[in-house]
């Protein structure tokens, strides 16, 4: 089920408007799935408003911080 809420998600970074990508930002890190960290990665370096490069970011760094910690 996870993955299917991934995949939904990271699709939704994909939309032209900005608050829709933004709140698939906050779902993915909600989840805090590792598998999320390749998509955010690439809405990080490529996305053209800043607002959500930085959501990207933070929810990736989140993510990141969480999965390691477990280990």
């Amino acid at each position: 089920m996870t993955a299917k809420l991934i995949a939904y998600h990271v699709e939704r970074l994909k939309n032209n408007l900005m608050q829709t990508r933004l709140d698939a930002i906050n779902e993915l890190r909600l989840l805090g799935d590792p598998r999320a960290l390749e998509a955010l990665e690439q809405l990080y370096r490529s996305d053209p408003e800043e607002e959500v490069r930085k959501a990207a970011q933070q929810a990736g760094r989140e993510i990141y911080m969480k999965s390691h910690q477990k280990s």
